[in-house]
């Protein structure tokens, strides 16, 4: 369910290499999840699969769905004994209502959270729980001030180009409850996250997770923005040989009633 908004294309081994924490992160919000033996759940942006197959593990019938064809292509390839469909979070339809959807770091690439809600809430059955972790209000705003800068210096709009939605939890709460939920749970936490390779850490960030920005750039312009982005983080982002993303996430978990 990955980079809804800009182009479909992911680098698989990378996400999958470098960026595990991705999912990493995502196994205590099972915990909230408390999947049962039995209970038909879908992992709404998958990617490549890795907590599909942990909330299968409690014998729950799960499948997982993503917006990208190369993370379902990679799913299906780590776990052929599961079913992995591509999907759109605006716009899903399940065969039968589900107990539970769960989403991990997938919502904050959906700019159209009211279509999210609406199509989460009509594959739950009344009483079915959603329960997410994803972007919430200043995520990355270190990172994303450095990238506005850099491109601004070279007139490039980046506003335009962002393909991100970092809600607080009043505006996301208040959006699951118009659509007719009750929201029993949410927090919103800083979690600075250390990036794998090094001194090479920002930059495979930015590449992985900003390529949006950078889309219009030919390569050496790309590699000069980031160094530019990697002089302004260095300060504050950088420490020992290990940069970190100043991630902030909001968890959220709320009943169809």
């Amino acid at each position: 369910m990955n980079n809804i908004s800009t182009s479909n294309y992911w680098d698989t081994s990378l996400y999958q290499d470098k960026h595990a924490f991705v999912w990493q992160y995502g196994e205590d919000l099972l915990q909230l999840l408390n999947p049962q033996p039995g209970e038909s759940i879908l992992d709404l942006g998958c990617g490549t699969g890795q907590l599909t197959e942990k909330i299968a593990q409690s014998q729950a019938e799960v499948m997982g769905v993503d917006y990208a064809s190369a993370m379902i292509e990679k799913a299906r390839e780590n776990y052929p004994h599961l079913r992995f469909e591509v999907a759109d979070a605006r716009n899903f339809q399940v065969n039968k209502p589900l107990d539970a959807v769960f989403s991990n770091a997938v919502l904050h690439w959906v700019k159209e959270a009211d279509q999210a809600i609406a199509s989460i809430h009509q594959s739950l059955k009344p009483g079915g729980r959603f329960v997410a972790e994803f972007g919430g209000k200043g995520n990355v705003l270190a990172i994303a001030t450095a990238l506005s800068n850099a491109l601004e210096a070279i007139n490039i709009p980046a506003q335009a180009l962002n393909p991100w939605y970092f809600p607080s939890i009043g505006e996301y709460a208040t959006l699951l409850e118009q659509q007719g939920f009750d929201v029993i749970y949410s927090t919103l936490f800083a979690r600075p996250t250390p990036l794998a390779e090094g001194e090479a850490g920002m930059a495979n960030w930015i590449r992985m997770f900003a390529s949006s920005f950078l889309a219009a750039l030919s390569d050496e312009q790309q590699i000069q923005v980031i160094r530019v982005i990697e002089e302004y983080l260095k300060p504050t982002l950088y420490q020992q040989g290990t940069w970190k993303a100043d991630y902030r996430r909001i968890r959220i978990v709320a009943i169809k009633l």
